[in-house]
C-alpha cells in the first residue's frame, strides 16, 4: 500500500465549506482512480490547516493520479487555501483501515 500526504493552509473563511467541497468534488474524482482505497481529511480549527492522506495500491497508481488527476484537485483547493500545499509520499507499512471498513459492514 502507498499514501498520498498532503498539507494544506485554509483561509479562515472557508473552515466549513472545504469539507463538504471535498466531498462533493474531490471524493468522487478519487473514487474513479484506479487502485485507490481510501481517504482521510483531517482539519483543525485552530490553525486553519487540513491534512488530506489518500491510501492506493500501489506507487504506481498513485504517481498516475498525481500526473493525471491531481492537477485537477489543484484548482479545485485553490479557492480554499493560502500558499502551495506540501505534498509527501510514503510506503504504508501497517494499516487496520481493512478491519474498520470490514466492522462497518457487519
Amino acid at each position: 500500500m502507498f499514501a498520498r500526504h498532503m498539507m494544506l493552509q485554509l483561509k479562515p473563511n472557508f473552515m466549513n465549506e472545504f469539507p463538504v467541497t471535498f466531498e462533493k468534488e474531490i471524493l468522487p474524482l478519487l473514487r474513479r482512480q484506479k487502485g485507490f482505497l481510501d481517504e482521510l481529511l483531517l482539519v483543525t480549527t485552530e490553525k486553519n490547516e487540513a491534512v488530506a492522506i489518500s491510501l492506493w495500491e500501489t506507487k504506481e497508481y498513485a504517481e498516475t493520479y498525481s500526473r493525471e488527476v491531481y492537477p485537477q484537485i489543484q484548482k479545485i483547493v485553490a479557492r480554499f487555501i493560502e500558499g502551495i500545499p506540501t505534498v509527501k509520499k510514503f510506503e504504508a507499512e501497517y494499516s487496520t483501515i481493512h478491519k474498520v471498513a470490514f466492522a462497518a459492514t457487519v
